[in-house]
């Protein structure tokens, strides 16, 4: 997915799995559902203020480009999500990209983001 000049790809924090939260780990399984579902290059998920979940999976169209990440948090906004608690992203990049990062900081900028191999393993964490 393409990088946004204002916003490079993150480097996760490396996290052990077993310390997300249940409430995380649903995020990461609905992420890799997203992906797999569709055989798209990366699934993301989100949750907002109020518990709500939101999944996607990548777009590529001639005419429109959007990471999973872009395209739930644009889902959590269309639902009236104004803050996000957190979010996951599989993907085979040990990055996040930057546009998926500057969508969720848009709305919230201490959320975690974690990153997660294609497998479900939790490769690390964004928290900037």
């Amino acid at each position: 997915m393409p990088d946004t000049p204002a916003a490079p790809a993150a480097r996760p924090a490396p996290t052990e799995s077993a310390t997300l939260s249940a409430e995380d780990g649903k995020l990461v399984v609905l992420a890799r559902g997203a992906r797999g579902r569709v055989g798209a290059v990366e699934g993301a998920a989100v949750r907002d203020q109020d518990g709500r979940t939101y999944a996607a999976a990548s777009v590529t169209l001639p005419s429109l480009t959007l990471t999973a990440l872009q395209l739930a948090v644009a889902s959590a906004v269309a639902a009236g999500a104004s803050r996000l608690e957190a979010a996951a992203v599989v993907t085979e990049a040990s990055t996040l990209d930057g546009a998926g990062h500057a969508a969720v900081r848009d709305l919230t900028v201490d959320a975690p983001i974690h990153v997660a191999a294609p497998d479900g393993t939790v490769l690390g964490t964004v928290t900037q």
